[in-house]
Parts: structure tokens; sequence; C-alpha cells
């Protein structure tokens, strides 16, 4: 996984003892981009990946890689910033349509960043030809190339939007939520963990409850602004711990999860159709070859079932 908010109901079920309560033991993992987190699940380096849908997985897929997309792991949705398109202050582009002939950082080709500027180009009548892509590799190289002006904009997700506006340099243009809604971030299995089908279902079992935890904690709404619950400032220093940023910079922008961690499963189709228009997978594919929720319906049935 990478250290970012999203990650938080992994952080919490670590911080709360959810896995040890499944006799889960967690040996944690930590990358810089999307794509390498893909590559080690596939290839059984890993038990799980916690990151972004990418094309690389779904190229993977595509040539006969076994891989299982679970559960979610992180949301666009409105009302809740998760991934932001910032710009450099004082920026005269105001609107995705003044994004035209501009130059837009992100880690990687074929990342969730690439997938959601394409999608919010396509909805504001403009399309990925229309800008210069310019990938960077690494989540730090994306805010330094900004700070730097060597781009007009890049996408960045919390905490390092806060970070950005702090530190003076960037500005946020618009939260892809209000554009889109999205599965950005999935949890998925490797081939061999994947048969291990007790020690999975025990896996999710702890993720579900570190969801409703983190669910509770901080994304309840009134009014359309998400609310402080019970456990808001714990959440908050859970995160900041392992994201290595101050709690001030996580705590006015907790990203979307479903309470229970239910995948939105249609948009990995529409993520798949959007990679081949784009060229960035080699064949088409069914978002069910490598989607499945039985693990989480069987988890969910048991943790309802306990709680009762």
């Amino acid at each position: 996984m990478l250290k970012l908010t999203p990650s938080a109901p992994i952080f919490i079920a670590m911080e709360k003892g959810f896995f040890e309560e499944e006799n889960i033991e967690i040996d944690p993992q930590w990358f810089d981009a999307a794509q390498p987190v893909s590559v080690a699940t596939a290839g059984n380096k890993v038990d799980v990946g916690a990151t972004g849908l990418s094309a690389s997985i779904y190229n993977m897929a595509a040539l006969g890689q076994k891989m299982y997309i679970v559960a979610d792991k992180g949301m666009e949705k409105k009302d809740y910033p998760a991934t932001v398109i910032m710009v450099q202050k004082g920026s005269s582009i105001k609107s995705i349509k003044d994004l035209k002939g501009k130059k837009i950082g992100i880690t990687q080709t074929g990342g969730t960043y690439h997938y959601l500027l394409g999608r919010a180009l396509e909805l504001n009548g403009l399309s990925l030809e229309d800008v210069t892509v310019t990938p960077l590799g690494a989540i730090g190289a994306t805010m330094e190339t900004l700070k730097s002006k060597q781009v007009d904009a890049t996408l960045l997700s919390e905490p390092n939007v806060t970070k950005a506006i702090n530190d003076g340099y960037g500005e946020a243009l618009t939260p892809l939520g209000d554009e889109l809604d999205s599965q950005n971030a999935a949890i998925f299995l490797s081939p061999q963990f994947y048969e291990k089908k007790e020690d999975a279902v025990r896996f999710m079992k702890a993720y579900i409850k570190a969801c409703r935890y983190y669910y509770d904690a901080a994304l309840k709404l009134e009014n359309g602004k998400q609310i402080k619950g019970e456990n808001f400032d714990e959440v908050v220093n859970i995160i900041a711990e392992y994201t290595g940023q101050p709690a001030e910079n996580i705590e006015g922008a907790l990203p979307y999860m479903d309470r229970d961690g239910k995948l939105f499963k249609d948009d990995i189709q529409t993520q798949i159709d959007f990679y081949l228009k784009n060229k960035l997978i080699e064949k088409e594919i069914d978002s069910k070859e490598i989607t499945d929720m039985k693990l989480w319906e069987e988890a969910l049935k048991q943790l309802d079932k306990e709680e009762k």
C-alpha cells in the first residue's frame, strides 16, 4: 500500500487490533505508486494489494494473469474530497476547460490519476489529446514540479492536497468527486491468497470493521458537510501517524469509502473501456473476470451475525 489517507481502514485495523482479533498478522509493504503494488500482488510477492486501480492491473488480466478485486478502498464522490486537480497559486486556470494546451503532471501513465484526468476532461468537452500529460513517477515529484512551476497543474490526493495549499504553492482547481463517481482504489488479492478462502474472509472481516469505524468517525454528513463522529480525533491521529503528515492536514479532507467496504463494481468496466479506447490496455476484457464479491459477501454475513 501507499502512505496515503485512503489507506485509512488498514491503518485503523492495524492500530485497533481488528486483524489480530481475526488471527491475521500484517506485514506492511510500502510503495510509492500503484503499478508496482499490482505487479507484486499478481505475482504473489504480497498477499493483499491496497492501492489505486490502474491500466497495468487490467493489462495483466487481459494477458491471463489471475487477480481478484474484492473491496472498496476509496472513491471519488461528491461532498467528499479525495483527488483534486491542483494548479499553481495565482494561476489563471479557473476551470477544467482552461486546462486545454496545458502541461499536467501525474504519477504514471495508465494510473488512477491518468484515468481521472481523462474522464474529467471528457466530461468537460476535452480529451487527453488536448493537454500534455507528464508522468513523473512518484507523488513527491508531482508536488515538487508544481512547486517549481514545471507543470501547470497536477493531481494530488490527501493529505498532499492540504500540504500543497498550506505550503503556499498550490491551489485546488476542483475536487474530482464533483465531476464523477469513481472507484479510485481497491483491495485485491493475490492468486495464492485468494485460494485460502478462510484466511481471506477473516482478513475481509477485519477490513470491513475498520471501514465502519472510519465511516462513523469521519464520513457522516450534515447539510452536505462531513461532521466529526465520536472517534474522529483518534482516526485523524492514526492516519497522521502512518502518512507522516500533521493532523491538521488530515482532518479537513477525509476521502469517501463505503461503510461496508463495498466495491463500486460498475466503474471497473468503465475504466477498462476508457483504457482500451486510449490504447493503454492491449485487449478488451469483461470486468466480471477480475472482480469477485463472494469473499466480501461472506465476511459481511459473518460479521453482521457476530455483531447481533
